[in-house]
């Protein structure tokens, strides 16, 4: 699944290059465009509906998910069409690690388990927590499964409390209050 997803993004930059190369009119435009892009996360938009990242950054919460999305190198991909669900640790989440774990992988040696993880917090698709089951899996980006919990009124992911859902443009959070860490 990791795979797909990175094919994805490759073949979504690639159409968007080759749209931005094919337009008519004048040659140099097309180059100024190509050669200044800055990815799906520079576009500046003040009328859309926010995107996952962009609600992330603005989340007092979110501040070592958003850090740890950037050392990860995932900003564009997050911020792609999509449509993506992501469940959200939130800064306490992340503190309960053991110490010097973020710290650790936050170096650029780590970069890969670092995309793992958060991989393993990202599904391709919209899950509206009104729609899951108890039971219920998910395949997520990254190579494995969570599984949903239903009890009373409360619903869980992988035994994580989802304590709030917030729509976004290209997709769905769902912050919890753990680090889903792959089985």
């Amino acid at each position: 699944m990791k795979k797909t997803f990175k094919i994805f993004i490759v073949l979504f930059s690639v159409t968007y290059l080759c749209a931005c190369n094919s337009s008519e009119g004048n040659q140099s435009n097309a180059t100024d465009v190509t050669t200044n892009m800055t990815g799906q996360s520079g576009v500046v938009d003040e009328t859309s509906k926010p995107n996952i990242v962009q609600v992330a950054v603005g989340s007092k919460d979110h501040s070592t998910l958003v850090t740890a999305v950037k050392a990860a190198g995932l900003v564009d991909a997050l911020s792609n069409a999509g449509p993506f669900t992501v469940f959200a640790p939130t800064n306490a989440a992340f503190e309960k690690l053991p110490a010097g774990t973020v710290e650790g992988l936050l170096k650029p040696e780590k970069k890969g388990d670092l995309e793992n993880i958060l991989g393993y917090h990202t599904y391709v698709g919209v899950l509206k927590i009104e729609y899951m089951n108890d039971g219920q899996e998910f395949d997520m980006v990254y190579g494995g499964k969570v599984t949903i919990t239903k009890k009373e009124d409360k619903t869980f992911v992988n035994g994580s409390e989802i304590v709030a859902s917030i729509p976004t443009s290209n997709g769905m959070i769902h912050v919890i209050g753990d680090v889903l860490l792959p089985k």
